[in-house]
Formats: structure tokens, sequence, C-alpha cells
């Protein structure tokens, strides 16, 4: 992110595996006993403990501390792999979001892109999303929220509710009664517009098979310290071995000496090596 007025630079984001409901915050840098903070502060003391968290392999992420906060809380921790931040799917999807509508706001002003994050993620949250056809506020809440749009639109929640208590305590309970079935329907989106996401990347994987024994190469980048990357160094290192296929398309690997490849790796950046 460009440096803002206020001084911050870097997003951290989480967002809801089911509901896509996005906390973020925005910091001058992200230290492990900032995302601990972040984690205590957004999402334990609002939602409850969750069950799993993915992330990258960036410092604070991997770091002792960290980890041990999540294993004193019964979090499981997992990464994404590395150099594939896809790998990640939501994470990525929204931090594509919020930066997507952030230009919208910003247009050349992109030192005031703080100013504009929590109106992003209000409009975010209470927009009807396509893969489970509800907004992030009911399905987190149970309930619409009242935006700005319906503030001049007449209707019982604003007109009759907040002045009679007992069509108020109907209209709560005849929502909150449909909401486990909308809930459930959204699911069933979900999971519709998952095997339509997964169909359409597994199409593109079938054509590269790789098997546990395969010998491949691994990509190298510009910001690797191996000797050799860079610009003008080589473009893939090894040969490293499969050692196990963690699910499609993502495998981990051993080098010639026996060694395991720490994390694992995404098929995009492994190509095989013909002995």
């Amino acid at each position: 992110m460009h440096r803002s007025t206020r001084g911050v630079q870097y997003l951290l984001v989480l967002t809801d595996y089911f509901s896509k409901w996005i906390e973020a915050e925005a910091y001058i840098n992200i230290k492990d006993s900032m995302v601990k903070t972040f984690l205590w502060k957004h999402i334990i003391c609002r939602y409850g403990v969750p069950y799993e968290i993915v992330t990258d392999n960036g410092p604070q992420f991997i770091s002792n501390d960290f980890e041990d906060f999540c294993s004193a809380w019964g979090i499981k921790l997992s990464y994404s792999t590395p150099r594939y931040p896809q790998g990640n799917g939501q994470a990525e999807a929204s931090n594509k979001t919020i930066l997507s509508n952030l230009k919208k706001r910003l247009s050349a002003r992109k030192g005031g892109w703080y100013d504009e994050l929590q109106p992003v993620l209000w409009a975010y949250r209470t927009t009807p999303r396509r893969a489970t056809g509800e907004t992030l506020f009911l399905l987190v809440y149970g309930m619409e929220a009242v935006v700005p749009a319906k503030l001049n639109v007449p209707g019982l929640r604003r007109s009759e509710a907040p002045h009679n208590e007992e069509l108020n305590s109907k209209l709560s309970e005849d929502v909150l009664d449909t909401i486990d079935e909308r809930r459930d329907q959204s699911l069933i989106r979900l999971q519709n517009y998952q095997q339509l996401t997964a169909r359409y990347y597994n199409s593109k994987l079938k054509n590269r098979p790789l098997n546990v024994g395969d010998f491949v190469l691994r990509r190298v980048f510009d910001n690797t310290k191996e000797e050799g990357a860079g610009k003008l160094g080589i473009n893939w290192e090894g040969p490293y071995q499969i050692t196990e296929k963690v699910r499609n398309g993502v495998y981990r690997l051993k080098d010639l000496d026996r060694n395991p490849v720490q994390r694992s790796w995404n098929i995009i950046n492994l190509k095989k090596f013909y002995c």
C-alpha cells in the first residue's frame, strides 16, 4: 500500500470463510504482537474463538509467539504455500476487493486510503454477494443493516417498530426464525460456487500431473536468498523429489540429500524434471 496521510502503510485483513465478513486494520508496520491484539480485539471478543486461521508465511504469522498464542486458544494455524498467495484464495479475494474499491474512491489521492477504509468495508458488508446471495451483515448478525439509502424509505422497521415494543419484538422474531434457513441456503450456494471454481482450477491442472516420487524443479524468485537468484540468475533450481501430495496441486518436497523443503509448494511454481 502507498503510505497514507496518517502514516500507516500496511493492512491486516481477516476474512470469515463462510460469510465472507472482513475485519481489517491499518498499521505503520505489522508485528506478531499486533496480530495477536487484532485477533483478540476484532475476532475473539466479538465473534468467539475461530476453529482455524489460514495465513501467508509472513514472519509475524510464523513466529513462535503467535503460534503459542493460537495454541493457547485452541486455534488451528495453517499456512498457504510460499510464493503463491492464491493458495489462500479467500485472503487473496478479500485483498483484491478492498484494493479495488479503495482505488475507485481515491482516484489520484492514493495517500487518503486510510480514511476510506471503513466506508469501503461497510459497503462490502452490506452488499449481497454472488457466492451466497446474501449480505455479509445478515449472515453474521441475522438481520439486514439500515443503510443510508434506506433512511428516507418508509417501512415498519423505521416508522412503527421503534415506537412499538411488541411489534419490534415480533419483527425480530420473524427474522430470526428464518435466518437458519437462509444461512443453509447460502451454504448450498457457496458450495456450488466453490465447486464451479474448483472445476475450472482442476481443468487447468489435469494436463500437468505430478506424483509422489517424481523429480521437479522449483521456481526461483527475485527476492529469494538462494545463490544465483535475481533478475539475471537462474529461473529454476533443483531437482527436488515429491514426498507428499498435500492436496490437489500442492506438494511437499525433499532435496537430493533427503532434507525436507520447508513448507509445501504449489504446482504453478514446479515443473517436472526428466533425469
